[in-house]
């Protein structure tokens, strides 16, 4: 199976991504273990974290064939070649670069550039992104979504990231989002794994009870 395939496998079982910013390579597999184990099985690693790519490295190795793991803050091309160095195979970004998205997909990584407007998200498309991540999600309504979904392909898959609670979610349930990043509210410096595992459990539960109203 492609790098595709196994985030797309990942996803349907639970469309949220963990983003552990601040984690440290000295926690990573065990804070990354208490998240999988809750059940999310996609994470991501912000390059403004210490030593990022040691825990992207970490992670994909204690975690292969159970979790997609990738990096996230990634503004330029050769950050991405060292992603995909360290075994990571999924390429967030805060904004929508084509350089960033193109070398993403030479290398056969999945791509999800940040964007806002429909200007970017067709731009992100055209060059190739997997996954549209609407951010700032703090700043992007339930109304504002469905406004720029009404004029993308059906098929754009649209990630919510920027302040994202297990509460914030269900105001999102009846909008064309299909997925969430988590960051602060899941993961913190200082917060032990079990604590993340507990704020872990709580997402997977909101999002499948979210499911269960659809």
């Amino acid at each position: 199976m492609s790098h595709r395939d196994d985030f797309d496998a990942a996803f349907a079982r639970c469309p949220l991504i963990a983003i552990l910013r601040g984690v440290e390579p000295r926690e990573a597999v065990a804070v990354g273990e208490a998240v999988v184990a809750a059940g999310i099985a996609i994470l991501e690693t912000p390059l403004n974290s210490p030593e990022p790519f040691e825990s992207v490295r970490l992670m994909a190795a204690a975690l292969k064939g159970r979790a997609v793991i990738g990096a996230g803050t990634v503004l330029r091309p050769e950050d991405v070649d060292k992603v995909a160095e360290a075994g990571g195979t999924l390429v967030v970004s805060p904004n929508m670069n084509p350089a960033v998205i193109a070398r993403a997909k030479a290398l056969g990584l999945v791509s999800a550039p940040g964007v806002m407007t429909p200007t970017e998200a067709f731009a992100a498309l055209d060059a190739g992104a997997d996954v549209l991540k609407l951010f700032p999600g703090e700043i992007i309504s339930p109304a504002a979504v469905r406004a720029i979904a009404a004029v993308l392909p059906k098929a754009a898959r649209l990630v919510l990231v920027g302040g994202v609670s297990p509460e914030s979610m269900k105001g999102y349930a009846a909008t064309p989002v299909a997925g969430y990043g988590i960051g602060s509210a899941l993961y913190k410096p200082g917060l032990s794994p079990e604590d993340v595992g507990a704020r872990a459990r709580a997402f997977a539960a909101a999002w499948r009870d979210l499911g269960s109203r659809a």
